[in-house]
């Protein structure tokens, strides 16, 4: 595909998205669009995988602010006329237009050319498509692929390692990602001598195009891998290891370098990237990498003081609760939190919030009880309202 047609493609559409569309609403759209089309969830739908790979391909370049700047800055020149040619429509000698497809970033990149150095054309497509605004017959690094994991809360806090289940573009494994058939490797092509780019003259202008003979890799293969087609590339099922670090919260992205789609004939491949969702826990909540939980104490334990055994992410530990504790304090029991991520080490601390738990009925004995502790409570001179504004 040359780089003409890559840029003209509609990522906008592809998402389902507006071109003024915020990257929280790129994000939303592209995940529904892959739970919808993964190849795991339509077995066998060819036109689904086509998509899969489309709303994929639109996702790495919209979800990257910088990528997306060139994308849409590329877009709007086209769509003026600045990549027709030169000037718009202009056609050195008086002739028709051009029908090849040019290498835009020779024409507007290379040294003395018309965009060298100032920062236009050739320096956008030079970022866009990875060349620096030079010809490269490197093949183009494999895309960035998006997947998503849900961990228990403990899992969370403590690590875990998790297997992926993943269907995408790999490195054949026949081949091992270089196209030719086992026992024949690619060979230099002899018409561009493996730049990929051939150069010829219009007039007072030089132009800089795809080699017809490599298709721009740089590099023939006489006799290509029957599984792959001289790819390198295979869809294919695999199981990924991944392993979360503790501490680990809800929404954090984990990267794993060249876990995703597959270079064109060996070239580099992309990153994996996993968003890690983590499920509410019945008891713990979270603070940062402090832990959180409420202790149902009585009235008696509070005023009278008590030690009580409370659940940690290792297993128990006891907890003092001081005579005259009021309702809703927090005790804070230190180092028994959630690991801290960094050179640093150590762990935040369990926070503890005593609540009392009022009894919805007593018997005989302990209403008595509870009516004479009453008394002596007034005769104490208690008031629990004193100083209270409503009072």
């Amino acid at each position: 595909m040359s780089q003409r047609e890559w840029i003209e493609k509609d990522f906008y559409k592809e998402l389902g998205v507006s071109s003024g569309a915020s990257q929280d609403e790129i994000k939303k759209a592209y995940r529904k669009l892959a739970r919808d089309l993964h190849p795991d969830s339509n077995p066998g739908d060819t036109k689904a995988e086509e998509r899969f790979k489309a709303v994929s391909e639109a996702n790495a370049v919209l979800s990257d602010p910088a990528k997306r700047k060139e994308y849409d800055e590329t877009r709007r020149l086209f769509a003026g006329g600045g990549g027709r040619g030169y000037g718009g429509g202009f056609t050195p000698g008086g002739g028709g237009g051009f029908s090849q497809e040019f290498n835009l970033g020779d024409i507007f990149g290379q040294p003395g050319g018309p965009g060298a150095g100032d920062g236009g054309l050739g320096d956008i497509l030079g970022g866009l498509f990875n060349r620096g605004g030079r010809a490269s017959s490197r093949p183009r690094r494999g895309a960035d692929v998006e997947t998503e994991t849900t961990l228990g809360f403990r899992e969370a806090a403590q690590g875990v390692t998790v297997p992926l289940r993943m269907t995408s573009p790999s490195p054949c494994t026949t081949c091992h990602g270089s196209g030719a058939k086992p026992g024949t490797s690619p060979r230099v092509c002899p018409h561009c001598n493996g730049a990929g780019v051939v150069s010829r003259n219009q007039g007072a202008f030089g132009f800089s195009e795809p080699c017809d003979d490599c298709r721009g890799t740089g590099s023939i293969i006489d006799d290509p891998c029957t599984d792959c087609a001289g790819t390198g590339i295979q869809n294919r099922t695999r199981t990924i290891t991944v392993r979360i670090p503790p501490g680990v919260s809800d929404g954090q992205k984990i990267r794993l370098a060249g876990q995703g789609e597959a270079g064109l004939r060996g070239a580099p491949s992309g990153d994996l990237y996993v968003t890690v969702h983590v499920s509410q826990d019945k008891v713990f909540g979270r603070q940062g990498d402090d832990l959180t939980l409420v202790l149902p104490v009585s009235y008696a334990e509070l005023v009278l003081g008590t030690t009580v055994s409370v659940p940690t992410l290792e297993g128990r530990v006891g907890v003092k609760v001081p005579p005259g504790t009021a309702d809703g304090r927090i005790l804070r029991v230190r180092g028994r939190g959630v690991p801290k991520r960094g050179p640093a080490g150590g762990a935040g601390d369990l926070l503890v919030t005593v609540k009392v738990a009022v009894p919805q009925a007593l018997d005989a004995d302990a209403t008595e009880a509870l009516k004479r502790y009453q008394e002596a409570e007034k005769a104490s001179g208690f008031d629990p309202r004193a100083g209270w504004a409503g009072a």
